[in-house]
This record gives C-alpha cells, sequence and structure tokens, in this order.
C-alpha cells in the first residue's frame, strides 16, 4: 500500500469535469494543482485551470491518459508529491499505485492489492462471501472454454448475466434470456471488454430482473477506523450504464440503510481497505440485497451523497491519503433531504443514443442547481472518452422537491451545436413511475417507447416555430407576406411548414397535418428572441449554421437539418441508397462480411467502437455487398461510407 504522508502539490491524472472538480477542493486546501493532457484537450477547461499543465501524447489521445510512465514523468517534472486518479482511465489500475509508491509519490487512493482484489469481479465476489456479504450465485472460474461457459449458464438457469470481471460503466456486460442466444451474447461482451479493458475474462452471475440498483459510499482511513455515507440509488439505467442517480434511495428505510451499511464497512474491515469506495448491490423486491461488484475509488454518482450529507468527499479523500484520521465517525454522518443527478451526455436518443462529438457553440448551465463540468461555449467534444459531459444535481427538503428543480434546471441549461440526452432526461424526470420513486433498472426498458414518443409528438410543433424563427428572427426579418415554403429535416422525419412573415415580426404557419400557427416575434437580441404565442409572451434562441438550424424552446431544445436549398431528399436520407454510413466517428472493431455476400435488411456488417462503447451497423436493405470500404482497426470519420449494397 502506498504509505501516507503529507503532500504540497496535487497531480490529477485525468480530463474533463472529474478533473476540475477535484481540483476546485485541492485548491480549498491549499494544494497546488497540475493538469495532464493529450494535444487535442489544449485547450481543454481542466487545462486552463490548473496551476500547471503537461503535455503527455497525442496518439490515440485516450491512450494519453492511460500512460502511467508519462504520468510520473508529469508529477516529477512539476514537483508533484500526489497523484488523484479520478475516475475511469487509470483509477482502477492497480500499476498506477505501484509506480507512485517506486517514486515516493503519494496516491490518492487504495492500495494496489485492494485494487487488484475487488477489481477482478471473480476474486472480489469470493472475498465478499468469506467476508459473509450476500452474492448473487454464479460462475467465476478459470475455464473460459465456450462449452463450458454454455454449461455453467445452463446450471444457473436462464435468465444469465455474463460480465467482464476487469469492467466498469456496463462495457462487457450482457443479458442472456435463452440458451439460443448465449454464444453470440458471449462472443459480444468478450469483444467489448477485450477493446475497453484488455481483458476478455468474463464471470455468470444468475439476473435478477427488475432489482433496483443501491450502492453504499464508504470511507476509511489508515488509523482502522471506517464509515458509510449511506445509500444511493442508481436504478434508471441504459445498456447497464447509469443515468439518474438520487439519494436517499425510495426503496431503502433505515433499517434496511443500517444491514446494508453494515455489510459494507465488515467488508472494509475484512479487506484492510483504505480510502474512498463503494459497494454496488442488487435489491429485490423483498428487501433482500446481493453484492455485485466494489468500485475502488470516487464514484460518478458522488455529488448526491454529498449534497445530503454535507461532506466533501474528495476532501476525505486527500486527509486520508495525507495520513489523517477521519474527522468523523459514524454518529456524526447525517441526512437531509434528497438528491438527484442526471448525466447530461453528448448522445442523439432518437438515433439509439448515438454518441455525439463536435464544437458546442453555447453553453449555458442553469444557475439554481450544481452543475459539474468542464465545459464552455465553443469546445470541442471529441470522439475519443465516455459520451457524459456534465452533472446536473439538485437538492431540495423532499424527493418531490428536488426532482421538480432538477427539471427546472434542465428546462434552463442551453447545450447547442451538438444533439444531447436533456430532453430524454427531463421526460424520465416527468415520468409517473419515476415521479413516484417506483423505478427499476428495467425503467428505460420497459417505458423507452413512452419516453421517446414525448419527444416526437413536439418535433412537428417545434418544427413550425423553428421556421417561424427563421424567417421572422435573428438575421432574417422578412415582411413582404410571401409564403415561403422550407424544407427541414430530423433524424428520419422530414417537416415542409410554409411561412408568411408579416411586419412587426407577425407570423402564420401552415403544414399539412398539423393545426395552422400564429407567433409574433416582438424583440431581437443576437440569437435571442422574444415571442407571443396563444397569448402569452416566452422568450427562444435560435442558432443556425452552414445546415442545422437549432432552436431553444420551453425547455427543450430541437435541431433540424435545413434542406430548403438543398436539392429534393435523395432516397439516401432514408438509408435506402444501399450505402452503410458511419453513424459517428469511431473505430473499426469488426467487418462481418466480405464482397459478394448475400445480405438481408436489418444484418450486421460492421462494429464501429466509439466514446468506449461499440455499435452494430446493420444492412439498410436486401442484397448483394458491392464494396467495403473498412478493414478492422480503422478510424473513420462520421458519415464515412462502410459498405455499399446492391438491392436484390
Amino acid at each position: 500500500m502506498t504509505r501516507p504522508k503529507s503532500f504540497q502539490k496535487l497531480l490529477v491524472a485525468n480530463r474533463g469535469e472529474i478533473a476540475v472538480r477535484i481540483m476546485k477542493t485541492a485548491r480549498t486546501m491549499g494544494y497546488g494543482t497540475v493538469a495532464i493532457y493529450s494535444e487535442p484537450d489544449a485547450k481543454a477547461e481542466h487545462v486552463r485551470i490548473a496551476d500547471e499543465a503537461v503535455c503527455i501524447g497525442m496518439a490515440a489521445p485516450s491512450e494519453s491518459y492511460l500512460k502511467i510512465e508519462a504520468i510520473i514523468d508529469a508529477a516529477r517534472q512539476t514537483g508533484a508529491d500526489a497523484i488523484h486518479p479520478g475516475y475511469g482511465f487509470l483509477a482502477e489500475n492497480d500499476a498506477l499505485p505501484i509506480a507512485c509508491e517506486q517514486a515516493g509519490i503519494v496516491f490518492v487512493g487504495p492500495g494496489a492489492e485492494a485494487i487488484r482484489n475487488m477489481g477482478d469481479k471473480a476474486g472480489a465476489k469470493a472475498l465478499m462471501e468469506q467476508a459473509g456479504v450476500p452474492c448473487v450465485p454464479g460462475y467465476q472460474g478459470e475455464d473460459q472454454d465456450s462449452d463450458k461457459l454454455l454449461k455453467e449458464a445452463k446450471r444457473i438457469g436462464f435468465p444469465v448475466m455474463i460480465k467482464a470481471t476487469a469492467g466498469g460503466g456496463g462495457r462487457g456486460m450482457r443479458l442472456v434470456s435463452t440458451e439460443q442466444e448465449f454464444l453470440d451474447l458471449l462472443q459480444s461482451a468478450k469483444s467489448e471488454a477485450r477493446n475497453a479493458f484488455g481483458n476478455d475474462i468474463v464471470l455468470l452471475e444468475k439476473a435478477i430482473l427488475n432489482p433496483r440498483h443501491v450502492e453504499i459510499q464508504v470511507m476509511a482511513d489508515h488509523h482502522g477506523n471506517a464509515i458509510h455515507c449511506g445509500e444511493r440509488d442508481c436504478s434508471v439505467q441504459r445498456r447497464h450504464q447509469k443515468v439518474i442517480e438520487e439519494a436517499p434511495s425510495p426503496a431503502v428505510d433505515p433499517e434496511l440503510r443500517e444491514r446494508m451499511g453494515k455489510a459494507s464497512i465488515d467488508a472494509v474491515r475484512a479487506i484492510g481497505y483504505a480510502g474512498a469506495g463503494t459497494f454496488e448491490y442488487l435489491l429485490d423486491g423483498d428487501g433482500n440485497f446481493f453484492f455485485m461488484e466494489m468500485n475502488t475509488r470516487l464514484q460518478v454518482e458522488h455529488p448526491v451523497t454529498e449534497m445530503i450529507t454535507g461532506l466533501d468527499l474528495v476532501e476525505l479523500q486527500l486527509r486520508v491519503a495525507a495520513g489523517e484520521k477521519l474527522p468523523i465517525d459514524q454518529s456524526d454522518v447525517f441526512y437531509s433531504g434528497h438528491a438527484i443527478e442526471v448525466r447530461l451526455c453528448a448522445e442523439d436518443p432518437a438515433a439509439g443514443f448515438m454518441p455525439q462529438s463536435g464544437r458546442l457553440e453555447l453553453w449555458e448551465p442553469a444557475s439554481f442547481v450544481r452543475v459539474d463540468h468542464a465545459l464552455r461555449s465553443g469546445a470541442e467534444i471529441p470522439p475519443f472518452y465516455d459520451s457524459m459531459i456534465a452533472k446536473l444535481i439538485a437538492h431540495g427538503s423532499s424527493r418531490d422537491n428536488a426532482r421538480r428543480k432538477l427539471v427546472s434546471a434542465l428546462d434552463h441549461t442551453v447545450a447547442i451545436g451538438l444533439r444531447t440526452n436533456k430532453n430524454f432526461l427531463s421526460d424520465c424526470l416527468s415520468h409517473s413511475v419515476f415521479a413516484e420513486g417506483r423505478a427499476t433498472t428495467a425503467f428505460i426498458a420497459d417505458h423507452g417507447d413512452d419516453l421517446m414518443a414525448v419527444e416526437t409528438t413536439r418535433e412537428a410543433r417545434a418544427a413550425m416555430i423553428t421556421a417561424a424563427l427563421m424567417r421572422a428572427g435573428p438575421g432574417n426579418r422578412l415582411t413582404h407576406g410571401f409564403y415561403t415554403p422550407l424544407r427541414l429535416a430530423r433524424g428520419e422525419r422530414a417537416f415542409a411548414p410554409i411561412v408568411q412573415a408579416f411586419r412587426n415580426g407577425a407570423c402564420h404557419v401552415e403544414m399539412s397535418g398539423e393545426e395552422p400557427l400564429e407567433l409574433c416575434v416582438t424583440t431581437v437580441d443576437g440569437p435571442r428572441v422574444t415571442l407571443e404565442l396563444n397569448g402569452a409572451t416566452s422568450k427562444a434562441l435560435l442558432w443556425q449554421d452552414e445546415t442545422r438550424v437549432t432552436v431553444h424552446y420551453q425547455g427543450r431544445s430541437y435541431d433540424f437539418l435545413d434542406l430548403t436549398f438543398q436539392p429534393t431528399v435523395a432516397a439516401e436520407a432514408a438509408g435506402g441508397d444501399g450505402k452503410v454510413r458511419a453513424s459517428m466517428n469511431g473505430n473499426i472493431v469488426s467487418v462481418d462480411i466480405a464482397v459478394g455476400d448475400t445480405v438481408e435488411k436489418g444484418q450486421k456488417l460492421v462494429v464501429v467502437e466509439a466514446m468506449k462503447m461499440e455499435h452494430t451497423h446493420a444492412s439498410t436493405l436486401s442484397g448483394t455487398v458491392t464494396a467495403v470500404n473498412v478493414t478492422k482497426g480503422m478510424q473513420v470519420s462520421t458519415h464515412a461510407v462502410l459498405v455499399e449494397i446492391d438491392a436484390a
């Protein structure tokens, strides 16, 4: 274990919002701060706010943050005598604390042995069973032969969960419902784990359907003291990645909290753990909890615990790393109110939550809730990292108060330039099942159609308002009263509003299948407008570039392709030209067809990895493959033609 000692300067071996968040606390405690960065991150916010910054690489930018030798050299170069890993990247890699120990640098986290023991999910389960912590039945053996794993899955009984033992963030996880799909999903899980972690070993667990995902935050020092800070409910997930987190859990009462907390503290003491950590459990409907894994680091969702306890978990981490005793014991941990966090991601929910990269033209976060971010207007969102770009956290006197406040905060947050899940998050928070505290891990799977329908039903109206603002808003105050047709597109939907713009900003908009719209633009201030609609005055924002137009109105953002002056939309707009295009910048993980192959519509052709997730690209029609333009390992850009098919 890295020996604790006092230090003066902290290097944060991470990027983005977590690097910024750690540096803020470090600065209040009097520590100097050092950032590291890959060349594409040279102008990133975490670099800007640090006292010093060191470039550690260019090639494969995501891998730059994994170069332990370069990180240690950066610490030596700047005189940093402590390193905080944040989360992701090297946070749970036992090689970093070993390198710190050898260099005489304090590692802000547990020792290498604890990271190694708990980072292997199979080994961690064995240790927890020895410590008396309830575990899910399963298989975590060394034999990884496919037939052996299938045999064990049949013994456990379907449905089963495949989990990468070195995994995290939902990567390398697959839910298998039947024996027939096991081998395909096993191959997919192993491939994703190998690309994400360099390790494709998996374990199997009995799938507990529709559970709650509840975790316990712990903190322990090097003097034998340990506390838990209550639970967080992380049940709202998509593809095993958390979307919404809250504390306390609507499903946990004081008696259950005490039992889960005690089990976690017993486990901490059994493994001799020091630092911040999180025990993750599945909670069934009868109040039974089962250990899933322990994360030996700070969690993305740690702010909700901070909001209800008043504790600064990063401060406690730094105090423990410096050899101090915890300044509080369990009797000092109190809970006040309720906190909810949402993860704002650069992704397109309408396109299967496809990651987005590009320029964030305008960023204005809500001012009345906590927002953890490393963004500013004009920031570039690269394709190399996780899609999360910010976290919004609301605290209230009650759960419903916090929920309403967070919905309002999303409404007052402007993120324009690339698509985000902002509208989707608002719809999740507003759904009756979540509002009533009944959401389980099946929430998005069960209610996804309803959630997406909210967006779809509003798109036509948004297209009409957008058309009006394009003709009577910023930079285009037409007043001739002629009928002006426009063509807008969003995903696979096309809109053809017709606008009459009169003097003083009055507009009449018609569109097939919709009620006519009458509005008046009363003031224009840059991209911002004030308009009157249905007898009410409200504000909107219109942002345009060469091909896109985005409107932010009544708390929601809608972006459209402006096809008004483009040639008539060809069949390729619907994917009917037989060209399969990359849906994002990324790396080719697999190519499953060759020239001359006959394929069916919907058949898997190519898998692209972007933002640490794999995305299958399927055939858009049935026919014969005439060209395969990519090979495994290639980097591709958005809209690049991967495969060409002649229709049958």
